[in-house]
């Protein structure tokens, strides 16, 4: 008899229900959220357990390294299939949740997520601090210029270094305003040494990165880009085929079809969305900055006059991640012409 185990994740108790091949409850219980009490717990039960089911979530990656390193074989659940089939549910509890999650693994109706590993977990946490923090910097920013503007002192276009500057010129000689001020510009300073500390630690990083120099040989993918890509891939032989990565990550169009109504939407927007904005900007960048022509970019121009701008930078953002889960597969640079390398024309010949 086969036996599975859904786990519903909670920052102090989960909820545990173990069923049977059959669908039949055998035991629910609540176990501390870590690796060790839930170990102990599964190797505690009297029946083998198959394979153990978590929905993906902030906790569910350190527990499913946790129960994968002791032997147990484990599946990340990913969240929209979980929510869509517990919908129906009237009464939700953590319970409820543990038995649903149970027999979703049993019946084999899930769509597996890929846990990350310790490296780039740890590199996708330090880009999410970075822009926490530019997005705060910015904040800080926009909150002195209309604050100035209400008093009908106009910042004007100024750079970063400049100012702090121009704010002490406009201020100066009214109490209050000096007073505010400067307590924002002392916020804005330490946000940006703060924000400065990361961005340097995340270009060193690129720069000691073999994959992510060679995924920055493509016009418009910058260290930003290069680094966000390869973090949310993680391991590019997970991924069968290249054309993959567009569904991956959400920048395919929705589809609807019941019956005689067949509707095809916007993109989808599902799975990681840095890495959806990351290519989107190198797409932009691409057509509208990048001034070294390609057959890439010459695929974009002709796709705004027939589609529009916001297509095209879509469906080029869409090819944009094919070509770099291509090169990192093939250990080759950009292509900046469609003719194949000579080396490959030779192989073949």
């Amino acid at each position: 008899m086969e036996y599975y185990a859904g786990i519903d994740v909670s920052l102090e108790l989960s909820s545990v229900c173990i069923v049977d091949a059959k669908g039949k409850i055998v035991k629910e219980t609540k176990v501390e959220s870590a690796p060790d009490s839930l170990i102990a717990f599964l190797r505690g039960l009297v029946m083998p357990i198959d394979r153990i089911g978590l929905e993906a979530g902030p906790l569910s990656q350190w527990l499913y390294a946790g129960l994968t390193k002791s032997g147990f074989e484990t599946v990340l659940l990913e969240t929209r299939h979980v929510k869509a089939a517990l919908s129906a549910m009237t009464v939700k509890t953590d319970r409820r949740d543990a038995r649903g999650i149970a027999q979703l693994l049993r019946m084999g109706w899930f769509r597996p997520v890929h846990c990350k590993s310790i490296g780039s977990q740890e590199v996708r946490a330090l880009l999410v601090a970075r822009k926490l923090l530019l997005g705060k910097l910015l904040d800080v920013e926009i909150s002195i210029r209309g604050i100035l503007r209400g008093f009908g002192l106009k910042m004007g276009l100024v750079t970063r270094k400049s100012f702090e500057s121009r704010v002490r010129e406009l201020c100066a000689g009214q109490m209050m305003l000096e007073q505010i001020c400067s307590a924002m510009l002392a916020a804005r300073s330490s946000l940006l040494a703060e924000y400065s500390k990361l961005h340097k630690e995340m270009l060193s990083i690129v720069r000691k990165d073999e994959v992510c120099r060679r995924l920055m040989t493509t016009p418009g993918v910058g260290p930003l880009v290069a680094i966000t890509f390869k973090t949310a891939v993680d391991d590019p032989e997970r991924i069968s085929k290249s054309k993959a990565i567009g569904p991956l990550f959400g920048l395919t169009p929705k589809k609807y079809q019941s019956g005689e109504t067949d509707v095809t939407g916007g993109i989808s927007r599902v799975g990681d969305g840095m890495v959806r904005t990351a290519l989107y900007e190198a797409a932009n960048v691409l057509l509208s900055r990048v001034t070294q022509f390609s057959a890439l970019k010459r695929w974009g121009m002709d796709l705004v006059k027939r589609r529009g701008a916001k297509r095209a930078k879509v469906a080029l953002a869409r090819k944009i991640g094919v070509i770099l889960h291509r090169m990192w597969i093939d250990g080759t640079n950009f292509r900046w012409t469609k003719e194949a390398p000579k080396t490959l024309q030779l192989a073949r010949a």
